[in-house]
């Protein structure tokens, strides 16, 4: 019996000592730098290596048996381990950047040389190589991708043009989650996005990608990733700082600062959290050019030789009245940074708790927080203020090997000080005289009815009428500003207030374990919103408005002909309130030319659509005095109603304008501009020829737009001699618009009645008095609208060690004027695009440099803010680093724009000037 117990406790011995096998290692990168947060796996477990590339992982197998060791963006390494003193250092080299793996383009792992559609990305390896401040900033040196620079902490990211700071047809994805304000439908850049820190890949896919990912996945979608804390644990941390410099701005200092903290407290459970906040003065606008008012047109002239002068960046002067026997005048406007100091900042946080109930990522579930808190200028139909407004995420999900299940709500706070500049100007100068007064006191003086004032001189009459004008900088100032920002728009003021959420879900299968023969997945989303602005930006004030959407979609990819062709083949169906049911159909075909994987030929077939956007159905939104945008689903059009005011002999003080008058008695803004130049050419006698000018504005609620997207592409890995390698990336396409969505001009008669677009006397006294009320209504074109581009995109090593990529782009618009002569496409990219990196990351030991350039060519910009020529512009960005093994730190010195010449990305925004950072990063 004792001999049968010690041999029961000699195996039990035995097992447990075979079940601890202990290996421990060391992974570096290719220049022998430690290298932290590499993934080692064994058949029973993983681990990640520290910051100083060390790792200990327990095995339950007998001699020899293998571990992987992996990153993202480094190529994996199988290490056979024959004891257990064995010594196990791992070296990991860089994937080239075709050879990385991404998920976007199909919702499973693919080498993006094997991807159907055109992609680009950037990962951990590229995060070291940034010479921008940010990683999102960074995002504009990739093939294709424009970004509309607001200021430090705004931008907005897009492809294949059709887009403003407002981008709509563009979606933007954390961890599978939307990150859109939901009162706007678009993405306000990185504010609920990550941190530098926390990035894994990012991948973008330009043009259409509603097969997959739905409503208004139009021009494209980003996908950012961040890092697991199972696999990305420990501290880390990052100090910003520099100068950013501009004519208008002086020269101002910056500050940025990030944490990021993630613990692994076993394999079951493990945690993270973020914290980010900046504050950099913002770009000043101060663009003194004259214009023909809100939406219209720069032209010649100054305040000295207008009377009726509207400065871009001049709010108040859209007052405009014609006075008998002088003609239009305009009050006298403020200037934008007397209402706005510019004063930008924001402050970030999330955090997550991951959860594996069987001890590896064959099941996750993570619950996930986030807020944004901030200040910053955003530039729409006009210029707004967004001071102290939020937002917040909340999410759960639950992911497998094969599904994913998520569920999560978005909301957004404006705040109190959300406001309108160019109202608030408006409202300052009706607070010291009402228009009415001023406009009166300004004729008398110019008729020389007032002592002292020169006749008919318009400055000397002006500072008459201004004389008790408020005065920036004074406590009187202050406090009226205070007030109007304080006070809604809808009532008098500038003040925006909007509390707009929205509740999704979404889930995927894939049953690749299930059935062999091809790779099928099903998947489906669902998404409800609560519009609430209290009538400030939307036709809610008397109620909130509620609609929801819904989508669903299947896709399969087959691989034949020797596994050297695949075929991938999607379709998605997708319905939203007040709008029909969409299919969206893609196909896509690669084939590997000659058998090895590294050279691929891909076409597809693609279709995108988008639901208008909120603004677009249901904006009841005041741009001006008597200027409205109008969102235009039917629901909108009986929800609207506004009181406009009038200044014609006779005619009624004021007049309400609904959305029926806005389709039934309206005539195109073109023919309206024409009817008024007949007139004051040759007055009264003229009215019969005046009136036949006037054409009826034919417009009707907004549909869904949609686009065909035809595509081929070539990629290819070209070993050149031992060592070196050049990837080659082309690809083309063209574009089909259907039912494009876009702003229309009409114009109203205040009062009056229209009959097959014929005025009676009334609305004839009202077009010719110019008591008419301007609405921008959104609504579709029914020109025939293409667009096609090619781009090229080329990295290779020269001078052995040195990094070299340059790609180019070209985008056309083809668009015949005529067949819809009101209709503005608003492409707003240029035609030609080219960028070049230059680089070396270990020059000489622990010492790296970066430079990237930019060029392109000048093209038209369309907007309801204004229309204008962008010019050409050429920027020269750069970094050097400087890693501190010991401190486990790396040092970036960095600069932006160093030409120094400044560029605006849009009419009204402001000048980009230059930027200087240092950055210090520990741990990371």
């Amino acid at each position: 019996m004792f001999k049968k117990l010690l041999l029961t406790v000699f195996v039990l011995c035995s097992m447990s000592f075979y079940g601890q096998t202990t290996i421990t290692g060391k992974v570096y990168d290719e220049y022998l730098e430690p290298f932290p947060s590499a993934l080692i796996n064994s058949v029973q477990g993983q681990t990640t290596s520290d910051i100083d590339g060390n790792f200990t992982i327990s095995v339950k197998a007998k001699f020899p048996f293998s571990i992987q060791v992996s990153a993202f963006g480094y190529k994996t390494e199988v290490i056979e381990i024959t004891s257990k003193d064995q010594e196990v250092n791992v070296i990991l080299k860089e994937n080239t950047a075709l050879d990385e793996v991404v998920i976007s383009a199909s919702r499973s792992p693919e080498r993006i040389i094997e991807s159907p559609v055109t992609i680009e990305r950037i990962g951990i390896t590229d995060m070291k190589r940034n010479t921008s401040v940010s990683f999102y900033d960074g995002l504009a040196n990739l093939k294709g991708i424009e970004s509309r620079e607001s200021n430090y902490g705004y931008k907005a990211i897009n492809s294949r043009g059709f887009a403003t700071f407002d981008n709509t047809r563009f979606v933007q994805l954390l961890d599978g989650a939307e990150t859109s304000i939901p009162a706007l439908n678009f993405s306000a850049g990185n504010v609920l996005g990550l941190s530098d820190l926390d990035v894994k890949s990012v991948e973008i896919l330009p043009g259409a990608s509603s097969a997959l990912y739905g409503a208004n996945a139009f021009n494209g979608i980003l996908l950012m990733r961040s890092k697991n804390p199972f696999n990305y644990d420990g501290i880390s941390a990052y100090f910003k700082t520099g100068q950013m410099t501009q004519e208008a701005a002086g020269t101002n200092p910056f500050y940025d600062v990030g944490v990021r903290m993630a613990y692994k407290f076993n394999d079951y459970i493990a945690a993270k959290v973020n914290f980010n906040a900046f504050k950099a003065e913002e770009w000043h606008a101060n663009d003194d050019t004259n214009t023909t008012g809100v939406g219209g047109v720069v032209k010649e002239g100054d305040r000295d030789s207008h009377s009726d002068y509207d400065g871009v960046n001049f709010y108040g002067d859209e007052v405009v009245f014609p006075l008998p026997g002088i003609g239009r005048v305009s009050r006298t406007g403020y200037a934008e940074n007397q209402i706005y100091d510019y004063d930008g900042y924001n402050v970030k946080f999330d955090g997550s708790i991951h959860y594996r109930p069987m001890g590896n990522d064959k099941l996750e579930l993570i619950y996930n927080s986030r807020f944004s808190q901030g200040n910053n200028s955003y530039q729409g139909t006009n210029r707004f203020s967004q001071e102290g407004y939020s937002l917040e995420q909340h999410k759960l999900e639950v992911i497998g090997k094969n599904f994913f299940v998520r569920g999560y709500y978005v909301g957004n706070d404006s705040g109190d000080k959300t406001h309108d500049l160019r109202f608030a100007g408006v409202a300052l100068n009706e607070r010291y005289n009402p228009s009415e007064n001023w406009f009166g006191e300004y004729a008398t003086a110019f008729a020389g009815g007032v002592p002292g004032v020169t006749p008919g001189n318009d400055k000397s009459a002006r500072d008459f009428a201004d004389r008790n004008r408020l005065k920036p900088g004074t406590p009187e100032y202050r406090k009226a500003l205070d007030e109007i920002i304080a006070t809604p728009i809808n009532e008098g003021g500038a003040g925006i207030k909007d509390k707009t959420g929205y509740y999704h879900a979404d889930a995927n299968y894939n049953f690749r374990d299930l059935i062999s023969w091809a790779e099928i997945q099903i998947g489906g989303s669902y998404r409800k919103f609560n519009i609430n602005s209290q009538g400030t930006l939307f036709t809610d004030k008397d109620s909130p408005i509620n609609f929801d959407m819904y989508g669903a979609y299947s896709q399969i990819q087959k691989s034949f002909l020797d596994e050297r062709a695949k075929l991938t083949a999607s379709i998605r169906y997708d319905k939203a309130k007040n709008f029909e049911g969409n299919y969206s159909p893609r196909v896509a075909l690669t084939y590997d030319v000659g058998g090895s994987k590294n050279k691929i030929i891909r076409a597809s077939y693609q279709t995108g659509f988008r639901n208008p956007s909120i603004p677009e159905q249901f904006f009841g939104l005041r741009s001006g005095p008597n200027r409205f945008i109008l969102g235009t689903s039917v629901e909108n059009l009986t929800r609207f109603n506004a009181v406009v005011t009038n200044s014609g002999t006779g005619a009624p003080s004021t007049s309400t304008i609904t959305g029926s008058d806005a389709f039934n008695k309206s005539y195109t803004k073109d023919s309206y501009n024409q009817f008024l130049g007949v007139l004051i050419a040759g007055g009264a006698p003229a009215l019969p020829t005046a009136l036949a000018s006037l054409d009826k504005a034919d417009v009707k609620p907004v549909e869904a737009e949609n686009v065909k997207s035809y595509e081929l592409g070539y990629r290819s890995i070209i070993n050149i001699g031992e060592t070196n390698i050049v990837e080659l990336d082309l690809s083309g396409y063209y574009n089909q618009y259907e039912n494009f969505v876009a702003f229309k001009d009409v114009v109203v008669p205040n009062y009056g009645v229209i009959s097959n677009g014929i005025p009676d006397a009334l609305a004839t006294a009202a077009l010719a008095n110019r008591d008419v009320t301007n609405v921008t209504l959104n609504t579709n074109s029914t020109a025939d609208i293409d667009s096609y581009g090619v781009g090229i995109g080329l990295t290779t090593k020269v001078f052995k060690t040195f990094n070299f990529g340059t790609n180019y782009t070209y985008s056309k618009l083809v668009f015949d004027q005529a067949s819809d002569p009101s209709f503005q496409p608003g492409f707003n990219i240029p035609e030609h695009q080219l960028k070049v990196m230059f680089g070396n990351p270990n020059l000489f030991k622990n010492f790296g440099f970066n430079i990237n350039a930019r060029w392109q060519n000048d093209f038209l910009w369309q907007s309801s803010f204004l229309d204008a020529q962008v010019d050409a512009r050429t920027v020269l960005d750069a970094q050097m680093n400087y890693r501190i093994p010991s401190l486990k730190s790396k040092i970036k010195i960095g600069g932006t724009n160093l030409t120094g010449k400044e560029y605006v990305v849009a009419p009204g925004s402001g000048l980009i000037g230059s930027l200087y950072y240092i950055s210090w990063t520990i741990n990371n």
